[in-house]
C-alpha cells in the first residue's frame, strides 16, 4: 500500500535529523508511527538518512503479517511499545555517549538544567541479547510506561511520542544530557551543583 507524501516526507525529515547528527551508522537504527491498527516502520537494511518511500512498510499492530519480513528487525520491540505504552510514535538509535554511560552506570541521571527538567533521569536494561528483539520486546515497553526513554545496554536508546519529532526531540535531548554528563565526568572535578541531587531524581 502507497505510503503517504506526508508521512514519507516526515520520516524522511527525521531519519536525516538522525544521521547528520551521528547518532546511527548508514544502515542503523528505526523510526515508526502508529496509524490506527497499523504502524508505518523502516524497512529492514534501509538508510535512515537516504529514505526511499519504498523503504517504509505497513504492517499490522496485532500480529505479523506478510509485510513484516520486510521491515526492521526491531519491529517487534516497536509493537510492543505500542500495545503496552501511550507512546504514537517510536525513535530507536544508536547514541553514543548515551551508549558510552550505560557501560558504567545503571541510569542516566541529567546534570544539566533541561535534561533534569525534561527527564529526570532515563533508566538503562541489560538484555542478554542487546541487539536482538525477543528480549528487547519483553524488557523495554515496561519502563517506557514511565519514562520517555530507556537505554539498552551496550546498544542503543528507543524513545517514544506523541509524534514523530516529539520522539526525536526526546531521543536528542537523551543523547545531550549523556554527552554533558560524560564530558562533565571527563574532568575528573566535582560538580558545582549536581541538579540529579536536588531534583529528586529517585521519582518521577
Amino acid at each position: 500500500m502507497p505510503i503517504d507524501e506526508s508521512i514519507f516526507e516526515l520520516f524522511d525529515r527525521v531519519g536525516k535529523d538522525l544521521s547528520n547528527r551521528g547518532l546511527n551508522t548508514s544502515h542503523s537504527g528505526n523510526i515508526s508511527i502508529r496509524n490506527g491498527g497499523k504502524m508505518i516502520i523502516k524497512a529492514r537494511a534501509a538508510m535512515l538518512g537516504w529514505l526511499k518511500p519504498e523503504d517504509l512498510v505497513e504492517t499490522s499492530l496485532e500480529d505479523e503479517d506478510s509485510f513484516t519480513l520486510i521491515a526492521s528487525t526491531e519491529a517487534q520491540v516497536h509493537r510492543k511499545i505500542y500495545h503496552e505504552t501511550d507512546a504514537m510514535a517510536i525513535v530507536h538509535a544508536h547514541c553514543p555517549y548515551a551508549v558510552s554511560l550505560s557501560l558504567i552506570e545503571d541510569s542516566l541521571e541529567c546534570i544539566d538544567a533541561e535534561g533534569s527538567f525534561m527527564y529526570k533521569k532515563i533508566p538503562v536494561v541489560q538484555l542478554e541479547v542487546p541487539a536482538g528483539a525477543s528480549e528487547a520486546a519483553i524488557k523495554v515497553p515496561p519502563l517506557l510506561k514511565d519514562y520517555k526513554a530507556v537505554i539498552v545496554r551496550t546498544h542503543g536508546v528507543f524513545a517514544k511520542g506523541a509524534t514523530l519529532e516529539d520522539a526525536l526531540c526526546t531521543i536528542t535531548g537523551v543523547e545531550q544530557s549523556a554527552m554533558i554528563r560524560y564530558l562533565t565526568l571527563q574532568t575528573g572535578k566535582p560538580l558545582k551543583q549536581d541538579l540529579s541531587k536536588t531534583k529528586n531524581l529517585d521519582v518521577w
